[in-house]
């Protein structure tokens, strides 16, 4: 019985809008992927064919998230590590260890180990950031095809000046952190 690693990683956590995005991955050993690195450090064009690789040669991998209104409860940490329970608990094979990327751990019914920077040093991370960060990019684009005028084919949601210039012209959408202080001030000066 092979030891199946996989790995774990988040996209999202620092934007205003949009919720936050988890990734497993247990790479296949005899199907190498080169190329893997944290998905920030790759174009956009490159993190897409990558993501398209690891879905096709992954032995397994699992999608989650956590909403804009989860965020909002349980805040964005817990936010985050539920995410990253739910993507483990999706993955159609049970790993024997998960690898995480950062410093902290969801509770999981297997062992796991917080890496830092585990998304530079562990290929199964790479793939993990790699999955979540291309998914929640394409669920940006989704929202923006809806609320164009935010901008969030461009930002992704996070805080740029654009986005902060939409936000004071349009008003907060359902799909903004109201927990996050940008957004908050505007949701209060509005009441």
């Amino acid at each position: 019985m092979m030891h199946l690693i996989c790995g774990v990683d988040e996209a999202g956590r620092g934007p205003l809008a949009g919720p936050v995005y988890a990734a497993a991955v247990i790479l296949d050993p005899a199907r190498p992927i080169d190329g893997l690195a944290d998905s920030k450090k790759l174009s956009e064009r490159k993190r897409e064919r990558l993501a398209l690789e690891i879905r096709e040669k992954a032995l397994a991998y699992g999608i989650a998230f956590s909403s804009v209104e989860e965020i909002d409860s349980i805040n964005i940490l817990q936010a985050t590590l539920l995410a990253m329970r739910r993507a483990v608990e999706a993955l159609a094979i049970q790993p024997a260890e998960v690898l995480i990327d950062g410093n902290r751990c969801p509770p999981l019914a297997m062992p796991t180990r917080a890496i830092i920077r585990g998304d530079d040093t562990e290929p199964a991370i790479s793939a993990a950031s790699i999955l979540a960060k291309t998914t929640r990019d394409a669920e940006m684009r989704r929202i923006h095809d809806i609320f164009p005028h935010y901008g969030l084919d461009r930002h992704k949601g996070y805080d740029t000046k654009a986005h902060r210039a939409a936000l004071t012209l349009h008003g907060p959408a359902d799909f903004h952190r109201k927990s996050f202080a940008p957004v908050r001030a505007l949701f209060e000066g509005r009441e």
